[in-house]
């Protein structure tokens, strides 16, 4: 595979209308979107939401057409983020088809995209075909992720700071998440090198959260001053890296880079974690 001579990021957002935090109001949830979706819109920067629809069913109708007149991508996160670990197959694809009614509505068109929740393809052979099939029946590609991370122990840490009024304590959240999210790029492009010979377009994948929506001008800021250009996730999948065979089966959610090494036999490496206070105060 020859070098790429620029780095790439796709920037996917997932759980809309909102995941990984507090509970909101129509309200907060309009205006944390309307925040979230702001640097995306001035900086005409690529973005795909991945869309929950029996989660604030009320809302979608009015919260969806900021995303597309943001100028973002709607993917399919299945109808109520279910854990394909804990479902039959069947069970499955209802979600599926039920997760893209009112997306397909507004789009005018079905969704292009599918992601998987909690990254979990299917825990045994036969569950991972049978799936991988019906989507491409019905016309959806995968979204894979290279960039995964836990945003969502953050967010909800975040979250519980500015419910108690503790600025000092969302300052500390705001800072510890974007010095780990330094380390999450710096590993896994190294580790892109070392499993696929060079450093892949990138897939990040964060969720729709009030911490997202107040940090997203650092952490855009953040990855170019890595070098990164903001592309579609059309683009990235344009690199050979996503044509390698992914042969994991199992319970786990994880990168497609460590999904990529595991099916070449390579040695396992893990991401940084994230710091254990965050992970503590988030209940993990």
């Amino acid at each position: 595979m020859g070098c790429l001579t620029a780095k790439e990021v796709a920037i996917t957002i997932d759980d809309l209308p909102r995941g990984g935090d507090a509970e909101g109001t129509a309200a907060s949830d309009r205006e944390m979107t309307v925040k979230l979706l702001a640097p995306f819109r001035q900086g005409h920067i690529p973005v795909i939401g991945f869309v929950n629809e029996c989660q604030h069913r009320d809302e979608l109708r009015t919260l969806l057409p900021l995303w597309i007149s943001a100028g973002a991508e709607l993917g399919n996160h299945t109808c109520s983020h279910i854990d394909l670990n804990k479902t039959s197959a069947t069970d499955f694809e209802a979600e599926i088809t039920k997760g893209a009614v009112v997306t397909t509505a507004l789009l005018g068109h079905e969704p292009t995209y599918f992601r998987y929740p909690f990254l979990h393809l299917g825990k045994d052979a036969e569950t991972k075909r049978t799936i991988q099939q019906f989507l491409q029946k019905h016309g959806y590609r995968n979204a894979p992720v290279t960039l995964d991370n836990s945003d969502y122990m953050f967010a909800r840490v975040y979250a519980n700071a500015l419910t108690t009024g503790d600025r000092s304590q969302a300052e500390r959240v705001r800072k510890a998440y974007l010095a780990y999210m330094q380390s999450i790029f710096a590993f896994f492009e190294a580790r892109s090198r070392e499993v696929t010979g060079h450093e892949i377009r990138q897939v990040l994948l964060i969720h729709a959260s009030q911490l997202n929506a107040d940090v997203m001008p650092e952490l855009l800021a953040m990855t170019r001053g890595r070098g990164y250009k903001f592309v579609s996730l059309d683009r990235v999948l344009q690199d050979p890296a996503y044509s390698l065979p992914e042969n994991y089966v199992g319970p786990g959610g994880f990168s497609w880079i460590h999904r990529w090494s595991m099916t070449k036999g390579m040695k396992p490496k893990g991401e940084p974690n994230e710091p254990e206070w965050i992970r503590k105060q988030a209940g993990f």
